[in-house]
């Protein structure tokens, strides 16, 4: 019995554990790094709606200059920086209502206050507009009142396309040299002016054209004369009248500059009858 029971007890020691384990060399132990899949949301997310995780990121970020510091403004600085588009973005930077009260300036010649009110912020897309409408206005119109014309005397027809290349020469080649070379002669007499307000005055004196031209299309020679004289005057005198004040500071040839300055805006106008105004059949 007691050997019984001893055998009892030592079997209930293998089995409750007293004799310790040997570890079986075929088996290896695994290690597992800690992972962030244990951890919801992950803190480094971004992109996710949780209250511990980053805002998405718009993607237009990169687009509107403000996310890596970049811009599209040109960043190249100097005379280079005249050859970019950003350089002249400011210069058509304008409200309709803008335009329209510029132009309205320029059909009363005799107030002279043009200069005073675009000081602070001249436009090219006035003087650009004004000229892309003159020539639409003279082709059309010039050939609308030849065709008529030659209709009416029964005879042959023919469209002249040179008179658009004719008329784009003669308005954008006028409002783009006569305003460079009096930006050399004013600053050659130590009274220099912008070169941009010179283009945007010079530019807005060529609207009266755009009525006058309408009005040619009337077929009487001498009330074309009359029309092309009226517009040619005030236009000169809107030029002259608005650049007095500041070419005053030139002294004794102030005078000649301003006579210059008016003669050629007539003889702009001259020209414009002669080529524009006048219908030969």
């Amino acid at each position: 019995m007691m050997s019984g029971g001893n055998y009892t007890t030592i079997d209930s020691q293998k089995v409750s554990g007293s004799v310790p384990s040997v570890p079986d060399p075929g088996h290896t132990t695994v290690k597992f790094a800690e992972s962030n899949l244990q951890t919801f949301p992950p803190s480094a997310t971004q992109g996710k709606i949780s209250g511990g995780s980053n805002p998405p990121r718009d993607a237009d970020d990169t687009f509107s200059g403000h996310g890596n510091g970049s811009s599209d403004e040109p960043q190249s600085g100097g005379w280079l920086h005249k050859f970019t588009v950003g350089a002249y973005k400011p210069f058509f930077d304008v409200d309709t209502s803008d335009v329209v009260e510029r132009l309205k300036e320029s059909l009363f010649p005799f107030r002279g206050t043009f200069t005073e009110k675009t000081a602070d912020k001249p436009d090219l897309y006035g003087p650009f507009w004004i000229c892309t409408t003159l020539i639409f206005v003279a082709a059309s119109i010039g050939t609308f009142v030849t065709y008529i014309a030659h209709k009416w005397k029964k005879q042959e027809w023919n469209y002249d396309i040179n008179l658009v290349t004719w008329s784009a020469g003669v308005f954008y080649g006028y409002v783009t040299i006569i305003p460079l070379a009096l930006y050399v002669v004013l600053k050659y007499f130590s009274a220099p002016s912008g070169l941009v307000q010179l283009f945007c005055l010079y530019g807005y004196s060529l609207f009266i054209f755009i009525p006058a031209l309408c009005l040619s299309v009337v077929p009487v020679e001498i009330f074309r004369w009359v029309i092309a004289g009226v517009a040619g005057f005030m236009s000169a005198t809107f030029v002259a009248l608005n650049l007095k004040a500041h070419i005053n500071s030139a002294g004794e040839r102030s005078i000649l500059i301003i006579a210059s300055i008016f003669l050629l805006q007539l003889g702009l106008a001259v020209v414009l009858k002669l080529y524009l105004f006048t219908v030969t059949v």
